[in-house]
């Protein structure tokens, strides 16, 4: 039992079992994505397996493709296949299925173990009708990026997730055909191998490459300009950019519609009512926002709280963008005290056992966040606190209230200067 498991399964096994009429019996007909194939004589199989276009194999313990005429007899009219989480390891395995797939639009190899797999181009012929390439979690090498890229002229999405990239190794030859690069979850700290992408995809509409702690955009605007001529998308999820100039030179792309920018340094201090605001001002061609669309009234009322923002900071230190506005707007006056905003803030006391400690909370956070906030103060664990809100104008009529819902927004319950909070260890 041992050996034949850890040898792992053919492609055609797999399909064989997983498809059989016993598991997979239902016929859909023509146009509902499953066919029962014909005309392939001698196969055991034949007029048995009903596959659908979609294949989802993965975490089927495949290391091999199996008899190539049963994969041609019954796979014809495949378009996407998924073999992530198999025992994949030989290219030559792999371009033996999808060589004989010739409809496969969308192939998925994600954490498969191809970290020392070499890619000969002979191989990676099979591949060149394929237009969505997965290869998460692979470590596969840049050579065999860059042969892909040669060999699929057709390529228009390519998925490097997870793959432990510390550099960008350039490619002589562009692949002038891919729109989308998927990079997350990579170490890609420095901007000089980011910039390589312009070069070897001079294509590009959209840049995913969140959680790689990027450091900052270090490129002039005429270099940024040549380099990323048609990105309309870029995604810089939990980066380290930490200054504004980084994100002023986002307007410099030419095409640029949809930013996202979650989690940096730079917005830290900020609450999310001022993130968002400034952030729409600072980027006056960007139409969506962390997913968001921003409407003309959004653009304009965070444009004029970008002005009303930096009232009060010195001439030196005004970005460019502020005179840019005061140019379209005029100087504005600061708003009127009467502010019907929710608060941001607000210092409450909060009592626990025989201590008072004053304590500044922000009211944007949740319940579950003020917990977290409140563990190095009163000494317990979140999942040990029961917390209660005493309204100090309204306690003697209505007491302390709990605060049951984690998820419930500190700024819901109207929480004043004054107000305490009572913190009760929960009984076993």
């Amino acid at each position: 039992m041992e050996g034949p498991d850890r040898e792992g399964r053919t492609f055609m096994q797999v399909i064989s079992e997983k498809y059989s009429p016993e598991n997979f019996p239902y016929r859909r007909g023509p146009g509902m994505g499953v066919v029962v194939p014909s005309g392939h004589q001698g196969s055991p199989m034949k007029d048995r397996l009903n596959l659908p276009s979609v294949l989802v194999l993965n975490s089927c313990g495949i290391s091999s493709a199996g008899d190539e005429g049963e994969i041609a007899a019954f796979c014809a009219h495949v378009v996407e296949l998924d073999l992530s989480h198999n025992k994949l390891q030989d290219w030559h395995e792999i371009s033996k299925i999808i060589a004989n797939i010739p409809n496969l639009d969308f192939l998925n190899l994600s954490s498969n173990p191809l970290s020392a797999a070499v890619l000969e181009p002979d191989c990676a012929e099979a591949f060149s009708r394929v237009r969505r390439l997965v290869l998460n979690n692979t470590q596969v090498s840049w050579d065999t990026v860059h042969t892909f890229m040669h060999e699929m002229p057709e390529l228009e999405e390519l998925f490097l997730c997870l793959n432990e990239y510390n550099t960008v190794m350039a490619s002589a030859t562009p692949c002038p055909s891919l729109r989308l690069l998927h990079i997350t979850d990579n170490n890609l700290h420095d901007w000089t191998e980011v910039r390589k992408f312009g070069s070897m995809f001079p294509s590009l509409d959209t840049l995913v490459m969140a959680n790689n702690n990027l450091g900052s955009i270090h490129e002039s605007g005429d270099n940024l300009c040549r380099l990323f001529p048609n990105l309309r998308s870029i995604n810089l999820h939990n980066s380290g950019l930490n200054c504004w100039e980084d994100i002023e030179k986002l307007n410099i792309l030419p095409k640029l519609e949809e930013v996202r920018l979650q989690g940096i340094p730079l917005l830290q201090t900020y609450t999310n009512t001022e993130r968002r605001s400034l952030m729409i001002a600072q980027l006056p061609s960007v139409t969506c926002l962390n997913g968001s669309m921003v409407t003309e009234g959004e653009r304009e009322d965070a444009e004029r709280f970008f002005i009303r923002y930096h009232l009060d900071h010195p001439e030196e230190e005004l970005p460019q963008r502020y005179h840019s506005l005061v140019t379209k707007y005029g100087k504005l006056a600061p708003l009127a005290e009467i502010d019907l905003r929710p608060r941001c803030h607000a210092k409450v006391e909060v009592h626990f056992e025989d201590r008072v400690e004053q304590v500044s909370i922000r009211l944007d956070q949740t319940v579950a966040e003020l917990k977290k906030q409140l563990r190095t103060v009163v000494q317990l664990p979140t999942s040990n606190m029961r917390l209660y809100y005493i309204d100090k104008d309204m306690y003697s009529a209505f007491g302390p209230e709990e605060m049951k819902y984690s998820t419930r927004a500190l700024h819901s319950y109207s929480i004043h200067d004054g107000d305490e909070i009572l913190v009760v260890p929960k009984t076993k």
